[in-house]
């Protein structure tokens, strides 16, 4: 699309030095839509790794003719940079959605099943049906007929890059969110994610409503009456990881 494509523009900061090499473009989406796609959906997730909260799945429809400046991988940004950005991002999507599997369901499903049932719930809040989806990574966990996996998406692809940041600061929100709840554990620094404070203040007071239980951290913490979590074969089978 070129030179020629309009740029929205907003009160963004400069991007640092570190970041003004190789963005994110739209070859993947322009090769989908040639193809016959009218509807192209980059994906991606946030959370997985983390102790607490729910593992989220971002979910974009970009238009052909507008372009976001300053769209990089959520990883690559600061808490202020997504921030800044969220509002633009989701202001210029066709469609965009969050979908989310909570604690209780990542113990009860396991995190590969929990991330699909997630990606299904923001595909579903679309409100519009999918001709094509793009993932971060090297399996489908969309479980559309017509998904391209690649990885390093999120670096590459602007739709995903795209997605990665509204799922990221949509999730972030939650867990500042749940902090006023559940205070003694921090989330409103660590996201739910570990780290030594994290991990001092589940051997302190055990795990808050919103942890994951099934996670070999609980093995530290018996001492609180709280035990491990284990999932059941039948659960594990509700949505199998492949």
């Amino acid at each position: 699309m070129g030179e020629n494509v309009p740029r929205m523009t907003g009160s963004v900061a400069p991007l640092r030095p570190a970041l003004r090499r190789r963005p994110p473009g739209l070859a993947v989406e322009r090769n989908l839509w040639d193809s016959g796609s009218a509807v192209v959906v980059g994906m991606d997730e946030v959370g997985r790794g983390a102790w607490a909260g729910p593992i989220s799945v971002g979910a974009v429809v970009l238009p052909r003719d507008r372009r976001v400046y300053k769209v990089r991988d959520s990883k690559l940004l600061t808490g202020g940079e997504r921030e800044s950005l969220f509002d633009r991002i989701a202001g210029w999507c066709v469609a965009w959605a969050v979908g989310h599997a909570d604690a209780a369901e990542c113990d009860a499903l396991g995190m590969s099943a929990a991330q699909r049932l997630a990606a299904q719930r923001a595909l579903e809040s679309l409100g519009m049906g999918a001709d094509a989806v793009v993932v971060d990574g090297s399996w489908d966990f969309a479980g559309h007929p017509r998904t391209l996996a690649i990885v390093g998406a999120d670096r590459t692809c602007l739709s995903v890059a795209a997605a990665s940041i509204l799922a990221k600061v949509t999730r972030d929100r939650m867990m500042r969110a749940a902090a006023v709840d559940y205070p003694h554990w921090w989330f409103e620094d660590n996201k739910g994610y570990p780290g030594p404070r994290h991990q001092a203040a589940l051997q302190w007071y055990g795990p808050s409503a919103i942890h994951r239980r099934s996670w070999v951290f609980m093995e530290g913490i018996v001492w609180t009456g709280v035990r491990r979590f284990e999932r059941s074969e039948a659960q594990g089978r509700l949505f199998p990881s492949h």
